[in-house]
């Protein structure tokens, strides 16, 4: 078998190599041609009145008006009142000693009255403590061991 112009090799016409997949999950069937790009929808134009110059942000859009100062940081609240703990903790500690009655006060602030949102862990705990002294008292109450 001789290597010369005549012998009958397919090889020697090279295919090119095939596109690479598309994006997505599904890739298609190998002999299926590419899909077509989108022709006809819209596309972004820049807003009414703004310039031929366009900005782009490192760090996404950024809202900054001239001649303000941005301040950076989290914004400070003011401090709780009671050393710091807040009246709610502060009611649910004194509950312990005033046989529960700030308990109550703090189930009624919770209920019916504007808190801040820090206090609010406190008043909760004022109620769940001021149910299980309710419990507490009536069942102590209703028994007849005295």
């Amino acid at each position: 078998m001789g290597e010369g112009k005549g012998s009958s090799h397919h090889h020697d016409e090279e295919q090119p190599p095939p596109p690479p997949p598309q994006y997505g999950t599904f890739q298609g069937v190998a002999n299926y041609p590419p899909p077509q790009p989108a022709m006809g929808f819209p596309h972004p134009v820049p807003p009414p009145g703004a310039s031929g110059q366009q900005h782009y942000y490192a760090h996404g859009y950024q809202a900054s008006v001239p001649g303000y100062a941005v301040v950076e940081g989290r914004p400070r609240e003011p401090r709780l009142p009671c050393c710091g703990i807040g009246c709610s903790w502060f009611l649910f500690i004194i509950g312990f000693f005033l046989a529960a009655i700030p308990w109550y006060f703090g189930a009624f602030v919770l209920l019916c009255a504007r808190y801040d949102h820090r206090e609010k862990p406190g008043y909760v705990a004022c109620t769940i403590a001021a149910v299980l002294a309710a419990f507490a008292t009536i069942f102590g109450l209703t028994s007849d061991s005295w």
